[in-house]
């Protein structure tokens, strides 16, 4: 079976997709015509390999980003055990959502991704719905770690290494802040893929590289090697937990806790929303989807088992609450030069993991406007002929990521766009997997060369499973949130007593808006993708039209 002989040599998989990082020069006249074949022009630059496609999912990734930003997540729910246990079960969950999404993505390689694909296997709202899901979430994730690198770079680099005094940084530091990183992010973007392809492909050997040192460091720094404290289950919640989470009981606090691993591994699909980009698309962004969930998975255990070792005394290290991470990477890491140039790379790779979710976010923007899926539609699918890129939608994406920080900021901004980011995007990960398991094997017959075979039912169950437990955590942890982290004298934590609208007052306003989209005006205007001959056969014209646009011939 194909997804068998994926990962039976992971290690000679890696060094094999390392190799990719040279300049693509490979005929891409197949992908060109697949992509005519879906009824699309080749208006994108298609110059990402295998390793390229990779390293956009693993920058996403960066266990260094969420990994070290949500650890009081789980350390102050489920305690150890969520850190250790949780990332183990949230990584293979992971792992499963992306074989299930490869082999979507190996029989429909767009730009569109998920939406394109809900719309081809689950009908014409489905696939409406599953774009603006995927959209809130996306949008979700560009602020989230632009904010925590805010927030690292305020308290590590200028408070403890520099010595200034950050007390008086507060809200609209932070917005302003944000705003003037998510713009650098959108100019990178604006110049180009290849430009942007160098800087994620330094991105996944900057995450290595400084991952393996930090392990080797925290390792050093450890008290003890007492591997047993790293698997004990303590129910933080509440007071014992620093005030992070609500208090829950012990189940509860475990499925919140998930929202650790899964906060951080995720965007991958950014392999996916770059196919279009990406020579040898229907054998390539599958890879890179499964590859970037398998490493990041791997070495973000390790280096998790590491710091959990390197704490001296766990339950205070809880009740310190969202200064968890910030109070052990001070301790163990900064006191030498070494590791003062690791939190660099921290930062480095902070903003590269961004800088990759304003490209994954934009290219989904551009693929969904170009159906007609969003308001100035004919604006947000328009490419750049000079730079090859939809500078639209790029910049959209970077305006809506600075309003979603300065809509959180007043309460805790990070916690409350990870958790959306985490959450919105599985569920519209889970979307096209549940449309193609009603649809395999009756109207879904367009199969690529990654099969899960036997395998692709039930993992679809499995999936359908998490996205419940996903949603549940998510909505639960966001009950009342508390403070900025690290910024108590200008957002001072809501009192026990306060109530702060939960997340499922969000959500359920956000179905209740589309469900009157649909119904009022997007079930009439909208016609979503081509999908069959004849549909396909009318944009010959529109095609061509783009592609001669765009300085390229069919």
């Amino acid at each position: 079976m194909q997804w068998e002989s994926q990962f039976n040599r992971p290690a000679k998989n890696l060094k094999r997709g390392l190799q990719m990082a040279a300049p693509v020069h490979t005929d891409t006249s197949e992908d060109v015509k697949v992509l005519h074949s879906m009824g699309y022009a080749q208006e994108l630059s298609r110059r990402m390999g295998g390793f390229q496609s990779f390293a956009i999912s693993f920058s996403i990734i960066c266990i260094l980003s969420g990994g070290f930003g949500s650890f009081p997540i789980a350390l102050s729910t489920g305690g150890p055990f969520s850190l250790t246990i949780g990332w183990i079960i949230g990584s293979a969950y992971a792992l499963i959502v992306a074989a299930c999404l490869g082999q979507i993505a190996s029989a429909y390689p767009t730009a569109g991704s998920l939406y394109h694909w809900s719309s081809i296997l689950g009908g014409r709202f489905w696939g409406w719905a599953t774009a603006y899901v995927n959209l809130l979430g996306l949008l979700f994730v560009i602020p989230a770690v632009n904010v925590f690198l805010y927030l690292v770079t305020r308290d590590l680099l200028f408070g403890s290494v520099l010595g200034w005094d950050v007390s008086g940084w507060g809200m609209g530091t932070q917005i302003l802040s944000v705003a003037v990183i998510t713009a650098a992010q959108a100019l990178l973007n604006h110049f180009g893929i290849r430009l942007t392809t160098i800087l994620t492909d330094f991105s996944g050997y900057l995450i290595l590289g400084v991952t393996v040192i930090l392990i080797v460091m925290f390792l050093m720094a450890a008290p003890s090697f007492d591997i047993s404290k790293a698997f004990t289950f303590v129910n933080n919640t509440g007071a014992p937990g620093g005030g992070v989470s609500p208090q829950t009981g012990p189940l509860m606090a475990i499925i919140i806790g998930l929202l650790y691993p899964l906060f951080t591994i995720t965007g991958f699909d950014a392999s996916a929303h770059t196919a279009e980009e990406t020579v040898n698309a229907r054998n390539t962004v599958h890879k890179g989807m499964l590859h970037s969930v398998f490493w990041s998975g791997v070495f973000g255990f390790v280096l998790i088992l590491v710091m959990i070792l390197a704490i001296p005394d766990l339950n205070a290290a809880a009740a310190s609450g969202w200064s968890s991470f910030n109070n052990l990477f001070i301790a163990a890491i900064l006191p030498t030069f070494i590791g003062k140039l690791m939190l660099i790379g921290v930062i480095i790779s902070n903003f590269l993991c961004a800088l990759a979710a304003v490209t994954s976010t934009s290219r989904m923007i551009y693929a969904f406007a170009r159906d007609g899926g969003l308001p100035f539609s004919g604006l947000l699918s328009s490419v750049s002929p000079t730079y090859r890129t939809p500078v639209a939608a790029i910049w959209f994406s970077a305006i809506m990521a600075v309003v979603l920080t300065a809509v959180t900021t007043p309460l805790n901004a990070f916690a409350a766009l990870s958790t959306g980011c985490a959450m919105y995007l599985y569920i519209s990960y889970a979307m096209p997997i549940v449309a193609g398991f009603f649809a395999e094997g009756k109207t879904w017959t367009t199969f690529g060369s990654f099969r899960l075979g036997g395998l692709s039912k039930v993992f679809a169950v499995i999936v359908m499973i998490g996205t419940v437990l996903v949603t549940i955590g998510g909505h639960a942890f966001v009950v009342s949130i508390p403070g900025t982290p690290g910024d108590a004298a200008a957002n001072p934590p809501v009192a026990a007593t306060s109530f702060v609208p939960g997340l499922w007052y969000y959500s359920v306003g956000f179905a209740i808006i589309l469900a009157i989209l649909w119904f009022a005006i997007e079930n009439r205007r909208f016609q979503g993708p081509p999908i069959g001959e004849a549909a396909i056969a009318k944009r010959k014209a529109i095609i061509a039209a783009a592609e001669k646009a765009v300085g390229e011939s069919a």
